[in-house]
């Protein structure tokens, strides 16, 4: 009589093997498809420093009037800082008073209004840097705007304040004139904007975060 061959044995706990219950962990291990690591969590979507919306776009609105409103101090200091040529009508002309004024009167309005916009330009950029709430891209249009704004009303109250003599102040014989206030390179203006984002830029530069520690 022939002896069959079992064949094979079966380690009990194997794939396949019959009535055998599968070991602890190797359902998971042999399943398929096979599960994947999961990996890390993903970062939030979005561009850091416009997660607060309209509350940022009201901040930003408020920081455009108040430096626009700043400009009229700026204006001031300007028309009281910058130098000033004072003429006496005669019969046949002006005159200067005292010692003749130099050719650098006019630029000499320009670089105190530099002086004077960048110095508010500094202080800006740091005022709106310490509001933490609202750091962002919005904070940053908002200070570039405000300051442009500033800038545009020093200008127009200056020159309000410091206009050229007229034609009848200019017949008045023995009367005393002034020369006017103006800028003599529209691109000072750019003076202050610049000086802001200057301060904020390099402010958030150093801030390793990319949420800016709002």
């Amino acid at each position: 009589m022939t002896e069959q061959n079992p064949g094979p044995a079966v380690p009990p706990g194997a794939p396949g093997a019959s009535g055998a219950s599968a070991a602890p962990g190797a359902a998971s291990a042999f399943a398929w498809p096979p599960q994947q690591d999961p990996g890390p969590p993903a970062r939030r979507a979005g561009v850091p420093g416009l997660a607060g919306g309209r509350r940022d776009l009201r901040a930003a609105a408020v920081t455009v009037l108040v430096f626009a409103v700043a400009g009229v101090l700026a204006g001031l200091v300007w028309w009281w800082l910058a130098p000033r040529g004072v003429y006496r009508v005669t019969t046949d002309d002006v005159v200067p008073v005292g010692r003749m004024p130099s050719a650098e009167l006019f630029m000499a309005d320009d670089g105190v209004f530099l002086l004077v916009l960048a110095g508010l330009g500094l202080i800006a950029g740091a005022v709106v840097w310490s509001r933490r709430r609202q750091r962002g891209v919005v904070a940053l249009a908002g200070l570039t705007v405000g300051m442009a704004a500033a800038g545009v009303v020093a200008w127009q109250l200056g020159r309000l304040l410091g206009p050229a003599p007229t034609k009848a102040q200019l017949a008045d014989v023995g009367a005393r004139v002034t020369t006017s206030l103006d800028l003599g390179a529209a691109a000072a203006l750019v003076v202050g904007p610049f000086a802001a984002v200057l301060v904020y830029v390099v402010a958030a530069s150093l801030t390793p975060e990319d949420e800016l520690r709002r």
